[in-house]
C-alpha cells in the first residue's frame, strides 16, 4: 500500500507547487490576464451565433467579421452604460454634501446623548468627511475613464480571437481522438461559461429593469445608475445583491430620510434577494456544477488574485480551473462530486430472470 501512496502524495505536492507558482504569475500579470480572459469569455458566449451564421453558408471571413462586430457592439454598450452611470453618479453625490454633514452631526448628537465621550465622537465625525466621499467618487470616475486603455487592449484581443475561433475548433476536433479527456474538459468549460453568462445576464436584466422602474417611481435620484449597478453586480456571486443595495439606500436616506431608505431596502430584499440569492444560485449551480460554498470561495479567491474583474469573472475562472485540473485527468474525476456538492447518480440495477 505504501509504494502506491508515495507516488500519489509526491505527484500531489508537485502539482500543488506548480499551481501555486502559476497563481503567483497570474496575480503579477493581472492587468493582462484579466482583459484576455474577459475577451475569451465574450468570444465563448457569442459562439452560438457563429454556429447559426455558418448554417447560412457564409464565407469563413464574413462569419468572423460579423462575430467581431457583435462582440464590439456588446462591449461598446457595456462601456457606454458604465461611463454614463459613473458620470451621473459623480454629478449626483456633490449635491448631498450638506445632507451628509447633517447626518454626521445628527449621529454625533445621538452618540452624545448616549453618554459617549466627546473625543470619540469627534474621531467618528472626523472619519466621516463628506468631502472625502466626493473625492472618492471623482477617483472612481477617473479610474473608469482610465479603463479606455484596457478596452483598447481588449478590442485587439477580440480581433484575433474572432478570426482564430474557427481554426481553434478544427484543431480541437483533430486532436480529440488522441486526447479525448482534455478536449472534452475544454468543451465543458465553454458550455458551462456560456450557460453561466446567459443565466446571469438574463437574471441581471430582469433585476435591473425592476429595480430601475421601482426606484424611479419612488423618486430616488439616479435610478438609471442603480439599475446598471444592479445588472453589473448580478455577475458577482452571493454578495452582488448587497453591493448593489448600499448606494441607492444611502441616496434615499439623504434624499428623504430613513423612511425612503427602509422602503428601498425592503424593495431590494424582496426583488433582488429572492432572484439573486434564492432562484439564481440554484439555476447556476445546476448549470455549471459548482456548490454554493465553492462559488463564494471562488469569489473571494479570484478577487484577491485579479481585483474587481476577478469578482465579475470568478465563476468562469473556477470553471476553467476545474476543467484543467479535474475534468482533463480521469484520476481527478472523484473530486467532481465534492465540487458540485451533489452525489453521483446511482445507476439502476438490472435484474435478469
Amino acid at each position: 500500500m505504501a509504494p502506491r501512496t508515495r507516488p500519489f502524495a509526491s505527484s500531489f505536492l508537485v502539482g500543488a507547487a506548480a499551481f501555486t507558482i502559476a497563481l503567483a504569475g497570474v496575480r503579477s500579470a493581472a492587468d493582462i490576464v484579466g482583459p484576455v480572459f474577459l475577451a475569451l469569455v465574450i468570444t465563448v458566449t457569442v459562439h452560438p451565433i457563429r454556429t447559426w451564421l455558418e448554417r447560412g453558408r457564409l464565407p469563413t471571413w464574413a462569419t468572423s467579421l460579423l462575430m467581431l462586430v457583435i462582440a464590439y457592439l456588446l462591449l461598446l454598450l457595456l462601456a457606454l452604460a458604465l461611463l454614463v452611470s459613473v458620470a451621473q453618479l459623480a454629478s449626483l453625490v456633490p449635491q448631498y454634501v450638506d445632507q451628509m454633514t447633517d447626518v454626521v452631526m445628527s449621529a454625533a448628537s445621538t452618540l452624545e446623548s448616549l453618554g459617549v465621550d466627546q473625543a470619540q465622537i469627534d474621531a467618528v465625525a472626523g472619519a466621516v468627511d463628506p468631502g472625502q466621499v466626493v473625492e472618492v467618487v471623482a477617483s472612481v470616475l477617473a479610474d473608469t475613464l482610465g479603463l479606455v486603455t484596457d478596452v483598447l487592449f481588449l478590442v485587439t484581443v477580440l480581433l484575433f480571437m474572432a478570426f482564430d475561433t474557427n481554426s481553434t475548433r478544427r484543431n480541437l476536433d483533430s486532436v480529440a481522438e488522441r486526447f479525448p479527456d482534455p478536449v472534452s474538459a475544454v468543451r465543458n468549460f465553454a458550455r458551462g461559461t456560456r450557460s453561466y453568462m446567459g443565466v446571469s445576464a438574463g437574471f441581471g436584466l430582469i433585476v435591473a429593469v425592476i429595480d430601475g422602474v421601482a426606484l424611479y417611481l419612488l423618486g430616488v435620484p439616479g435610478a438609471f445608475v442603480w439599475a446598471v449597478l444592479a445588472f453589473v453586480t448580478n455577475f458577482i456571486p452571493n454578495i452582488g445583491f448587497v453591493i448593489g443595495l448600499i448606494p441607492p439606500a444611502l441616496i434615499a436616506l439623504l434624499e428623504s430620510g430613513p423612511g425612503l431608505m427602509l422602503t428601498v431596502i425592503a424593495l431590494y430584499s424582496v426583488i433582488n434577494f429572492v432572484i439573486q440569492s434564492v432562484i439564481q444560485p440554484r439555476v447556476v449551480g445546476d448549470v455549471v456544477g459548482l456548490s454554493p460554498t465553492l462559488t463564494f470561495l471562488s469569489l473571494v479567491f479570484w478577487t484577491w488574485i485579479l481585483g474587481p474583474l476577478g469578482a465579475l469573472l470568478a465563476v468562469p475562472f473556477s470553471l476553467l480551473t476545474k476543467s484543467l485540473l479535474v475534468e482533463a485527468d480521469p484520476r481527478g474525476r472523484w473530486a467532481e462530486t465534492l465540487i458540485s456538492g451533489k452525489p453521483e447518480p446511482v445507476l439502476a440495477e438490472t435484474t435478469t430472470e
